[in-house]
């Protein structure tokens, strides 16, 4: 098994706890990072949401687990209180279930904020990780996605 297989089994194994810590702590130190590159919150917060968003479609699929992650991103960018029903409504019409060109995108996003901080980059890494892991299992296209995001 390889170092990012034994990262992978850790993250999907994370109680409940120490997950919602390291999942606040590292989305404190890229928002973090984020401001010191722009004076725009507004634009800091909508590429944050962009790499959550990304990591919830990267296979395609939207879990109930991945939804009440990501609940309070989709209720900010509709403006509504989005039901499990709803936000499965969107993933379609907004073709986050074949997110090939999403996650191209914000695999180049992520190698230009790594040339300016490789730190930031690993913690945007993690993050995605843990919302792949947030249902217990990294999917083969969800590992597929975050070896791109690492190379």
């Amino acid at each position: 098994m390889s170092n990012f297989d034994d990262l992978c089994s850790v993250l999907e194994n994370l109680d409940p706890r120490t997950y919602g810590d390291l999942m606040l702590k590292k989305t404190q130190d890229i928002l973090m990072a984020f401001g010191k590159m722009s004076e725009d919150e507004e634009d800091c917060i909508a590429l944050y949401c962009d790499f959550l968003l990304c990591a919830v479609a990267a296979d395609g699929v939207l879990t109930k687990e991945e939804f009440l992650l990501a609940k309070p991103v989709l209720d900010r960018m509709l403006d509504a209180d989005i039901s499990f029903e709803d936000a499965l409504k969107y993933f379609g019409e907004y073709g986050l279930d074949k997110p090939e060109g999403y996650k191209d995108t914000m695999d180049a996003i992520v190698d230009m904020l790594g040339m300016v901080s490789p730190g930031l980059k690993d913690d945007i890494i993690l993050v995605c990780m843990l919302v792949c892991a947030v249902d217990g299992k990294i999917s083969d296209d969800e590992k597929a996605w975050i070896k791109r995001l690492i190379e």
